[in-house]
């Protein structure tokens, strides 16, 4: 029987060989059988497709604006100070014009001093006829604080300032050709032109009243609503007013005496040689003049004194007495 020691030692070397070899074994040969190899992940479904765009919308058309309310009155308007002169003052005539014209010529000194003296003269004779035309605005602003314009005593008072300014014509006939001797032939020329143009300013100053006109620019209706701030109901209803009275007594527009004599002026005034009593429609052109004028303020005044408020109504009759005391243009 072979001993227990014999049998460790003959093994030894066997147990050593065995350990060996097995650490000779890749360390894979020894793991279990791999399984079949996992299958790849699904791809990545693709990403959905954008969504439609959403259609331009065309560009809206532009917002219509509202129709605009009828503007209210012009409180300022767009007209000088010579207009108000042709419509406040009545008493010139064609000498006013004259007067007004000769501020645009240009005189050497002694010219100047010889115009102005003649200027002054006629300024003079001009008194009585500035006197009727202030009794005519006195009795016109009476009527307008009463609420009411008495026809009567304006129709008297007009037909007193056209005997004045008629009568002032023949006075100043004289003055008339000593401006003429004064002047040269182009100043006369220059003279003659410039009354022509005052002439047309007064035809414009008095033609506007009956136009449709809402924003009112000048005329009478400009006066009261620059003076009195006039609502466009009032402003409407005066002009509504006085068309209907000027229908009932239309007025000539076309002035033919005073285009006739104007003319002749023209004509005669330039030439070397002058008189002006030869002129014969002077007088007539003077009457038609002041008449005229004096006439259709007077109707304008009647047909607004009932539509104003009370203070309106004292307001414009101060207005119109101190518009009498004011000097004319010249």
């Amino acid at each position: 029987m072979t001993s227990n020691r014999w049998r460790r030692s003959a093994m030894t070397p066997a147990l050593v060989i065995g350990l060996a070899a097995m650490a000779s074994v890749p360390l894979g040969a020894c793991a279990p059988e791999a399984g079949p190899p996992a299958a790849a992940p699904p791809p990545a479904p693709p990403p959905p497709p954008p969504p439609p765009a959403a259609p331009v919308a065309s560009a809206a058309p532009p917002p219509v604006a509202a129709p605009e309310p009828p503007p209210p009155p012009n409180p300022t308007g767009a007209e000088t100070s010579e207009g108000d002169e042709h419509r406040e003052h009545h008493h010139g005539g064609v000498f006013g014009l004259i007067v007004m014209s000769l501020k645009d010529l240009d005189l050497s000194a002694d010219q100047k001093d010889k115009v102005e003296k003649i200027r002054a003269d006629l300024v003079t004779k001009a008194e009585p006829a500035k006197a009727a035309g202030k009794d005519l605005a006195n009795t016109l602003a009476d009527g307008v604080a009463a609420g009411k314009v008495d026809r009567a005593k304006t129709d008297a008072a007009i037909a007193k300032l056209v005997t004045q300014v008629t009568t002032t014509h023949d006075a100043s006939l004289t003055a008339l050709n000593d401006l003429h001797a004064v002047l040269t032939p182009a100043q006369r020329a220059k003279l003659v032109d410039e009354v022509q143009g005052h002439w047309e300013n007064w035809k414009e100053a008095h033609g506007k009243d009956e136009a449709d006109d809402k924003q009112h620019h000048d005329g009478y209706m400009l006066g009261l609503v620059r003076e009195l701030g006039l609502s466009q109901d009032q402003a409407d209803k005066i002009k509504a007013a006085f068309k209907d009275k000027m229908k009932a007594a239309p007025q000539d527009h076309a002035h033919k005496e005073v285009q006739d004599h104007l003319k002749a002026f023209g004509t005669a005034f330039k030439a070397d040689t002058f008189d002006a009593k030869k002129l014969t429609g002077a007088k007539a052109a003077a009457g038609h003049m002041a008449k005229w004028g004096a006439t259709r303020r007077a109707r304008f005044l009647e047909a607004a004194a009932p539509i104003l408020t009370a203070d309106q109504r004292t307001k414009l009759a101060q207005t119109i007495r101190d518009h009498a005391d004011k000097p004319a243009q010249s």
